[in-house]
């Protein structure tokens, strides 16, 4: 899959972004905090969500990540949360299909932010 930020002549739609961006800060924590000890990509997820809050992190990274994020966010999905076992199995196809596109991007610190932020959950 081609870096999303290799590529000048993919169109950028920033409406979307910032949609998708208010949806995730809006939306995430509350989400994660219902069910973290449920979803087994929960490390994954944490370290996506920091890595596209980073300023550092290329805006077309953060519009990939951000996309990902949001479809996590969102109540009505492919297939519903509640479903036992599979609820989350589109969730987690999204954000491993935008993590591997975006992987050199997900920096060590992003990943330590991660685990310290899962230590807090579940204390």
């Amino acid at each position: 899959m081609a870096d999303p930020t290799e590529s000048e002549t993919d169109s950028f739609d920033a409406g979307k972004f910032e949609r998708d961006r208010q949806k995730v800060e809006q939306g995430f924590w509350p989400k994660l905090r219902r069910i973290a000890g449920r979803i087994p990509f929960v490390d994954e997820l944490l370290a996506a969500y920091y890595c596209a809050v980073d300023p550092a992190t290329p805006l077309r990274v953060k519009a990939v990540l951000m996309g990902a994020l949001a479809y996590f966010v969102l109540p009505f999905d492919a297939v519903p949360d509640f479903l036992a076992l599979f609820g989350f199995a589109d969730d987690a196809a999204v954000v491993y299909a935008a993590i591997k596109t975006v992987a050199k991007h997900i920096t060590p610190t992003h990943r330590d932010k991660a685990r310290t932020a899962l230590n807090k959950l579940d204390t």
